[in-house]
């Protein structure tokens, strides 16, 4: 094993979703255990102690492989490495972890965090299992057979929203332009809509008889949805700084504005049928989480310069 540094011995390291813990020798996601033999955790542990540095292949040969070890060097870290990228879900080609610089070495993307474990007498830590349940991160109490408890955190509560570590860097050039013809697309809707509002109520009579309140509510969510679709669309077109947090901002209101106009093809489902119409309000939904995370593909790329 490698020798990390006492300070380093007593607490967990942070990145994304994971957590790798030294002492136990344990990779975890959400707080869940996964399957990572020795070696490749060693390399994580060297990588997680010095992100955004080059790690040699070197000095990754000198902490897997003493001296006197006959063993194809070169085979054996690429199979390592391998390892450690399945475990993390990772891409050699576009990698959100562990990047590969070329006959130099590899260097750790993600932002880490260390977080010590705290101490406590075990007769204390018994009486805070209850606040500690409700607190944000899921934690353990360990009572050795000294007396004292520690504290270990165990993971975080994930979100079902995807968050900046876990997606690919991609330029803020494609992002801005995927993010502009989805505005394009949303002002369509909302102009040609409000244009042939007349065509629109024939077919709301015929999808629901008495159309007046699906009417006013297309009519409303249009004419709020317009200015909205017209700040974005500006703000792309002129890369707006900060856009990716305005729009998070805006998240709450865009997503019922745009799950409910996903519903839109059905009023053409006569023309088009029944399953495609169900095809293109299924890719609808989707769309404003899209958005979302096209947005934090740039702020990634961005980051890592």
């Amino acid at each position: 094993m490698i020798a990390m540094p006492s300070d380093r011995a007593r607490g967990i390291f942070r990145f994304s979703t994971y957590e790798a813990d030294p002492e136990s020798g344990q990779l975890r996601k959400s707080g869940l255990r996964l399957r990572l033999q020795e070696q490749p955790f060693q390399v994580l542990l060297v990588l997680l102690e010095r992100p955004g540095e080059v790690v040699t292949r070197e000095e990754l040969r000198q902490k897997l492989w003493p001296a006197d070890t006959f063993v194809d060097f070169d085979h054996g870290l690429n199979t390592v490495i391998n390892k450690l990228r399945e475990a993390l879900s990772d891409s050699a080609t576009n990698p959100r972890y562990i990047e590969t610089l070329a006959r130099r070495g590899y260097r750790f993307l993600a932002p880490v965090e260390f977080v010590e474990k705290q101490t406590m007498p075990a007769s204390a830590a018994v009486t805070q299992v209850k606040s500690l349940v409700s607190t944000e991160a899921t934690k353990q109490v360990v009572a050795p057979a000294g007396g004292n408890a520690v504290l270990a955190v165990t993971g975080q509560p994930t979100s079902l929203l995807t968050q900046a570590e876990e997606v690919p860097a991609v330029r803020k050039l494609y992002v801005r332009a995927l993010f502009l013809l989805i505005q394009i697309m949303y002002l369509s809707f909302y102009l040609v809509t409000l244009a042939r509002l007349a065509r629109v109520q024939e077919l709301l009579e015929q999808a629901f008889g008495y159309p007046a309140w699906a009417l006013t509510l297309l009519v409303i969510t249009a004419v709020v949805g317009l200015p909205i679709r017209l700040y974005l669309t500006s703000a792309a077109a002129f890369d707006l700084a900060g856009l990716s947090q305005k729009f998070r901002r805006l998240f709450a209101v865009i997503l019922p504005l745009d799950e409910l106009w996903a519903l839109s093809p059905f009023l053409l489902a006569p023309q088009i049928g029944v399953g495609l119409a169900l095809a293109a309000t299924a890719a609808l939904i989707y769309v404003p989480f899209a958005q979302r995370t096209l947005l934090l593909m740039g702020d990634r790329a961005e980051r890592l310069g």
